[in-house]
C-alpha cells in the first residue's frame, strides 16, 4: 500500500529533478489544485441524471488523470507547508463529527447550522 508519506516523497523527486521548486510557491500551487479541480468539474459540466453515469463510466480514464493532477497538487502543497495531511484529514473529520452529529445529520442534506 501506498502511503502519503510515499506520494508525497515520489512527487518531491519528480519536481526536484526538474528543479520546479522555484515556480511552486504556495500561492501557485494552491491556483494550480483550484485549476485542476474546475477540469475535473468540466468533465461534468452539464450532465444531469444518468448522463451522469454515463462520465463516470465512458471517461474513466480522463477521471483518473484528473483526480490524479489535484492529489499531486493537494499533496505537494501540504509538504511545502509541512502540513501533515493525514492528521489534519482526521482533525476535520472530528470537528465535522461535532457539527454534524448522526441523529440530525444523518440522510439529510442540511449545512450544520439549518439543523
Amino acid at each position: 500500500m501506498t502511503t502519503i508519506i510515499d506520494l508525497q516523497n515520489l512527487i518531491r523527486k519528480f519536481r526536484d529533478e526538474r528543479d520546479w521548486m522555484q515556480f511552486h510557491n504556495h500561492k501557485d500551487m494552491a491556483i494550480a489544485l483550484a485549476i485542476e479541480a474546475a477540469e475535473l468539474q468540466e468533465l461534468f459540466l452539464w450532465k444531469h441524471g444518468e448522463q451522469v453515469d454515463e462520465v463516470a463510466t465512458s471517461k474513466r480514464e480522463q477521471l483518473s488523470e484528473e483526480l490524479a493532477d489535484v492529489a499531486v497538487y493537494l499533496l505537494e502543497l501540504a509538504d511545502n507547508l509541512k502540513i501533515d495531511l493525514g492528521e489534519a484529514v482526521v482533525r476535520k473529520l472530528e470537528k465535522n463529527a461535532a457539527k454534524y452529529p448522526v441523529d440530525k445529520a444523518k440522510g439529510s442534506s442540511l449545512k450544520y447550522d439549518e439543523f
